[in-house]
């Protein structure tokens, strides 16, 4: 099965990572080769303090990514 090609704009699911402890839904705003700039939109609340360290974007790699409708 072939993984959906990602583009700027698309929304996307991503695993968590570094101190994110839960998955988060976020918009792709660069690609690089192998990961991309997310821009976090939905996000568990036990994750907040988190996402505001991070100034509500994160890079990641691709295979942690997913495209959603």
């Amino acid at each position: 099965m072939a993984k959906a090609k990602l583009a700027v704009g698309d929304k996307v699911a991503c695993k968590k990572m570094g101190s994110l402890k839960h998955d988060f839904e976020g918009t792709l705003e660069k690609l690089y080769d192998n990961s991309g700039l997310v821009s976090i939109t939905k996000y568990d609340d036990e994750d907040r303090i988190a996402v505001s360290d991070y100034h509500e974007r994160v890079i990641i790699a691709q295979k942690n990514m997913k495209k959603i409708s």
